[in-house]
């Protein structure tokens, strides 16, 4: 019944964009931060952004700033990682998740603190 799916991947060219989907259902997400995190190959899962209930408080990673927008549609438990200016970097699995834990005033940037995940969605840039 616990499902989290995210959609939305794909090959891409550098520079181009792409916008990412996560739908949740079986579990609640009213007062829990959600988050979008990616593993490239062979490396450790990393936060991307992660967003608050109300998304009064965003976290981006550095490498991301200015070219990634992450919003939320609470009333449908719909999520969006909108990926402008793509560059190869960026390759990797791309997970949509929900923290374990309601009611953090700030978003939880730890893989860790998050509870419920997807199966990912593959990005790829090409140069």
């Amino acid at each position: 019944q616990v499902q989290v799916v995210e959609s939305g991947g794909g090959l891409v060219q550098a520079g181009g964009s792409l916008t990412l989907s996560c739908t949740v259902s079986g579990l609640p997400t009213d007062d829990y931060a959600m988050g979008w995190f990616r593993q490239p190959l062979d490396k450790e899962r990393e936060a991307v952004s992660c967003i608050t209930w109300t998304g009064d408080r965003t976290y981006y990673a550095d490498s991301v700033k200015g070219r990634f927008t992450f919003s939320r549609h609470n009333a449908a438990n719909t999520l969006y990682l909108q990926m402008n200016a793509l560059k190869p970097e960026v390759t990797a699995m791309y997970y949509c998740a929900r923290a374990q834990n309601a009611g953090s005033p700030v978003p939880t940037i730890t893989a860790g603190a998050y509870q419920f995940w997807g199966q990912g969605t593959q990005v790829t840039v090409s140069s």
